[in-house]
């Protein structure tokens, strides 16, 4: 069997483009004015070699040479200094002679720079690795792999061979076997042995293809009931562990990596230069809008911003060429990202999506019939719990309430506690849920997520940020009637702050359910973006009272309104700007509004992922959903995690309740 995975993002990711009209003898001609005579335009040199591609940089050499007889690179060095000359020179080189340079200087002389070592061959492709190992035996005339050998040791020197090889597969359709196998194969050879194989290790991490090695990080932390990257932290050491770490990090995402090297470069006291010339230079043309994206999502701020606050004269102002772009500057509308977040809330405006359950009404529905079954089923010694799985989950609920209503009449007893005393654990916990109404369910979620020492915020979270006004209505109704208390009274005594007043805004059932209104939307927009210069207070207040009360339609473009006024999505602001339940509960209602089955899919998975799973949520979504979505949020988990709803619940879970779930579940797709 076997699985193709999807791959990178398509397209040119980089931010120095090739220019357009080029003409390689008139730009060695303006390049040989600006360094003739005393000083130089280092303006001009910038301006220039930063917009031009590196095989135009390649074709203005040689003219260079052709028209003044001079070598381009030695007028550069005699008339740029520090760490400037370094950034243009490393730009005139072929990305396979820079490579190099970097990989000799980080090993010649006294001690090795391990991580400039680390960083290249962990990141480079097999086409990299064979260019750059190529170049250095041109340039250097010695051989790449017996420097290296010769300035390193043990399982770290192993391991840089294997990377030298430029072997690692390329095919991205995955056998599943194999994954399997392969992550047996690491979880034996670490976590299950005294001591580390770690020539598995390296064979593995060294030659498997990134998207095999994805699926095989996925199936290990199944396995161990961690990460990967946990058990090598744990097994290895030293170099060899810094240099495994990143090769994994990698085959998860480059620009990730790449990312959080630049920061390091950068934070605290002091830049290291060197790291960050090497990338903003090596990347510029390969996936730098990509490590952008990475940097700002990570570390909440634009790398342009970094660069800009942590370099200074020209230095700055060619890497920030290279950079392309600042991310956070305000109706730029230039991030990939902010675009991105754009087109998925346009999307999200006009999609109409028709809402499946997976439950419907049994066609040859007959009360008295399946009354007499299940009494029958219950009375005597023992339970034929096959027999009750088979008629409660396969009605409606409606049809379940007028069952409820035969059995009392028809046989003078109450169906829910026969249920109760006959059937125990996560099986009464279902098939007690399946009898009540939806509102009845809820009330009963609710007051359980808030009864006793603690509250569980997450289940009063997910049930009022996803239910309709109706809904809301009969919750309240349904709770009041159940418990002789208002659930807004219980709310209130059991919550407390901001994050009270977003679940009593929400439990007032009164959110407005027209169209978008264009010109309000603006505003709201302009009044969230306006609330983050404002007193904590009244910026939470602001964000409770529109994201409570607006449509979703309405706020779908208040939210895109919002990335036109700021660059950023409104669920990255709300991330930047609050913090604990709060922050929990306006994400739900942003996740919400955009895709309700991608939420709930995504609830579904973390409820089933790792060691043990969270039986509760598990229920309570593919009940409550059953007849409302669970269709959708199907296709919603197929599309996020590349496997079927139907094959996680039946790998998660077993026995009489699993089989309710998967009937809840309705197929496999």
């Amino acid at each position: 069997m076997s699985a193709t995975v999807k791959g990178s993002r398509v397209g040119y990711r980089g931010t120095v483009k090739a220019t357009q009209n080029f003409v390689a003898n008139q730009d060695a001609e303006v390049l040989y004015n600006a360094m003739k005579g005393l000083g130089s335009d280092k303006e001009t040199i910038i301006d220039l070699l930063t917009s031009l591609s590196n095989t135009q940089r390649q074709q203005v050499y040689v003219s260079y040479k052709t028209l003044f007889g001079r070598d381009l690179i030695d007028d550069l060095k005699y008339e740029l200094t520090g760490k400037f000359e370094r950034l243009i020179i490393g730009l005139m080189k072929p990305p396979g002679v820079y490579d190099a340079k970097e990989l000799k200087d980080a090993i010649e002389g006294l001690g090795t720079d391990e991580n400039c070592v680390i960083e290249i061959l962990a990141s480079r492709n097999n086409k990299q690795i064979h260019e750059l190992t190529k170049a250095y035996q041109e340039v250097y005339e010695s051989d790449l792999e017996a420097d290296v050998v010769g300035d390193t040791s043990g399982h770290f020197k192993k391991m840089l061979v294997v990377l030298l090889q430029g072997t690692r597969e390329e095919d991205d359709v995955v056998s599943d076997d194999l994954v399997a196998q392969d992550a047996k194969e690491l979880y034996e050879a670490g976590e299950l042995q005294w001591g580390t194989e770690e020539s598995t290790f390296i064979s593995i991490l060294g030659n498997r293809s990134h998207c095999h090695l994805q699926l095989v990080f996925e199936e290990y932390r199944n396995i161990a009931g961690k990460e990967i990257e946990e058990s090598l932290r744990d097994e290895l050491s030293g170099d060899f562990q810094t240099l495994m770490l990143a090769v994994v990090r990698c085959a998860r995402n480059i620009p990730e990596y790449l990312a959080s090297r630049l920061f390091k470069a950068m934070k605290g006291l002091g830049t290291r230069d060197n790291t960050l010339i090497r990338i903003m230079v090596s990347r510029s043309e390969v996936d730098m809008l990509d490590i952008r994206e990475e940097f700002r999502k990570k570390y909440e701020k634009s790398l342009h911003s970094m660069i800009r606050s942590d370099t200074s004269g020209v230095y700055k102002r060619a890497l920030l060429r290279l950079c392309g772009g600042d991310d956070d500057v305000a109706g730029e509308f230039f991030p990939e990202a902010a675009q991105v977040a754009y087109q998925i809330w346009e999307l999200s405006a006009t999609a109409r999506v028709e809402l499946r359950g997976t439950v419907r009404p049994a066609a040859d529905f007959n009360a008295e019939a399946d009354a007499k079954a299940l009494r029958k089923a219950m009375k005597g010694l023992g339970t034929d719990e096959e027999t009750i799985i088979n008629i409660i989950p396969y009605r409606s609920n409606v049809q379940r309430q007028q069952l409820r209503k035969q059995f009392k009449s028809q046989l003078g007893r109450d169906l829910m506690a026969d249920l109760k005393s006959e059937v125990g654990g996560n099986l009464q916990r279902v098939l007690l849920g399946l009898m009540m109404t939806p509102a009845q369910y809820d009330a009963k979620q609710l007051q359980k997520a808030m009864k006793g020492a603690g509250t569980d915020e997450r289940v009063l979270i997910e049930i009022l940020t996803t239910r309709t006004n109706k809904e809301i209505q009969d919750i309240k109704e349904a709770y009041q009637e159940a418990y002789h208390k208002s659930l807004e009274d219980d709310l209130s005594s059991d919550t407390s702050g901001h994050f009270k007043r977003l679940l009593i805004c929400l439990v007032q059932g009164n959110r407005e359910e027209q169209d978008a209104d264009l010109n309000r939307a603006m505003e709201d927009a302009k009044e969230l973006c306006s609330s983050s210069d404002e007193e904590s207070c009244s910026m939470e207040s602001k964000f409770i009272s529109i994201l409570c009360t607006r449509s979703y339609p309405h706020l779908r473009r208040v939210f895109q309104d919002y990335i036109k006024l700021t660059n950023k999505d409104i669920e990255q602001a709300i991330k930047n700007e609050m913090s604990g339940d709060l922050l929990y509960g306006l994400i739900a209602i942003v996740r919400s509004i955009k895709n309700k089955p991608s939420f709930f899919a995504e609830r579904l998975y973390k409820s089933m992922k790792g060691v043990g799973t969270d039986d509760r949520t598990l229920t309570r979504i593919l009940l409550s959903r059953s007849e409302i979505d669970l269709m959708n949020i199907r296709h919603e988990f197929k599309e996020m995690y590349e496997d079927s709803l139907y094959s996680f619940v039946e790998s998660d879970t077993s026995g009489d309740y699993g089989k309710v779930l998967l009937s809840l579940c309705g197929g496999e797709d």
